[in-house]
């Protein structure tokens, strides 16, 4: 990442990009995508089908919304900082009874907790770049924070690349230490409590608009196609009798490594506006997804759908992240858990119908589906004029953020 003297490395914009980085690592690249990661472990120890898998993915998505909805009615005011270590603690616990687990109860149940954390801690961090990170500054770290998920790909795919029968769970031990560690430092970083009501923003909820429609359609895609991914992609390269053992691991480690380019997606939209970059990254889905359904046991194909899915995705949250922020500019934690809520709502029906489909016409029909999908999202493609953040730049990157008491008049998600 790039940062200019305006947020300096000792600064709270710093800080905060660190903080959230590890966050959305851990509580999406573990917590929530880990399930995909170790799937043909999970279904050999604990006999599951894969239509039963998709429903495990969805209801652990469905738990996502649930903590979502609450961090709508409680970060006005109580502030992201409780929030987030809510979304750690759910991370920790969740992937240590996964660990642990004996049977199917318990690793369903820690699946599903630790699934709801991802809800808990990713749209709190709008409030708190808002709080915390100059106006000119802020799309660069949404977009910074948003690729953590790469970065815990990255760490994860060697982890499973030694865990050899059940060495699996010493890599969910791993993963729990880590959400430990970064919730810790989370709450020492955030603000808490509400923040000052500053000059032109609006006070009640956030209102229908006709702008927001595209960029909730594209959400609801983003989601259908990412849980479809993530979910099932190692499993469908695993069950290919041309790949090897370690095929699926290098795959989601090179995944993770090119995925970090998403920390430049604050830049890409700057350069090239919101509309190209926006149907650039979902082009590039769809392709990667297909590459998958028609050669899952093709190293070529394999590793070109990694190449192109991993910047693509991790760069398409921080799309949505600085989407929403400039059609609710006067509310952006409100409007961005909108938009999250429709993202949710893709996640919760992808891995659940793809995989009632899988199990009829097998995975690989699923994955030419689900391309088909992704392309539907650059109908859906940003206004040529959207909004920008209009808003006063109230405090320097170097000024502690202002934690004022609690006032029921905040803003705060609706």
């Amino acid at each position: 990442m790039a940062w200019t003297s305006r947020t300096s490395l000792d600064g709270p914009g710093q800080r905060l990009a660190v903080a959230g980085i590890s966050a959305i690592g851990v509580t999406f690249g573990f917590a929530r995508y880990g399930y995909g990661l170790f799937l043909p472990e999970l279904r050999a120890e604990f006999g599951l089908s894969v239509s039963l898998l998709g429903l495990i993915g969805s209801a652990t998505y469905v738990g996502y919304l649930v903590a979502l909805l609450t961090v709508g009615a409680l970060v006005g005011r109580f502030g992201p900082r409780p929030l987030v270590v809510v979304g750690g603690l759910c991370a920790t616990v969740g992937m240590g009874c996964v660990a642990l687990a004996q049977g199917p109860a318990l690793l369903i149940t820690g699946l599903v907790l630790a699934g709801t954390s991802s809800g808990w801690a990713w749209a709190p961090y709008s409030d708190a770049v808002d709080r915390m990170v100059p106006a000119g500054r802020r799309e660069h770290v949404m977009g910074a924070i948003s690729s953590g998920t790469a970065f815990a790909v990255v760490l994860a795919g060697p982890l499973a690349l030694l865990a050899h029968g059940t060495g699996w769970r010493f890599a969910w031990l791993a993963f729990a230490l880590a959400a430990l560690a970064s919730t810790v430092y989370n709450a020492r970083v955030l603000p808490g409590g509400s923040a000052a009501r500053k000059p032109g923003r609006g006070a009640g909820r956030v209102t229908y608009r006709r702008s927001a429609l595209p960029l909730l359609l594209t959400a609801v895609v983003y989601g259908v196609v990412g849980a479809v991914y993530w979910s099932f992609a190692v499993e469908l390269i695993s069950g290919s009798a041309d790949t090897g053992s370690a095929t699926a691991p290098l795959f989601w480690s090179l995944m993770g490594a090119v995925g970090m380019a998403g920390a430049l997606t604050g830049h890409a939209i700057a350069r090239f506006g919101l509309r190209r970059v926006h149907a650039g990254l979902f082009l590039g889905i769809a392709a990667a997804v297909a590459l998958l359904g028609l050669a899952p046991g093709a190293l070529p194909a394999v590793a070109l759908s990694a190449l192109l899915y991993g910047p693509c995705f991790m760069a398409g949250s921080g799309l949505l992240a600085v989407w929403s922020y400039r059609v609710f500019p006067e509310r952006p934690a409100a409007g961005f858990t909108v938009t999250v809520f429709f993202l949710g709502l893709g996640t919760i029906a992808g891995p659940a119908l793809l995989g009632a489909f899988a199990e009829l016409h097998g995975l690989r029909a699923a994955f030419l589906l689900t391309a088909a999908v992704a392309l539907l999202a650059p109908v859906c493609a940003p206004r040529t004029r959207v909004v920008r953040d209009r808003r006063p730049n109230v405090r320097s990157a170097a000024q502690p953020p202002v934690c004022p008491r609690r006032s029921p008049s905040h803003p705060g998600r609706s």
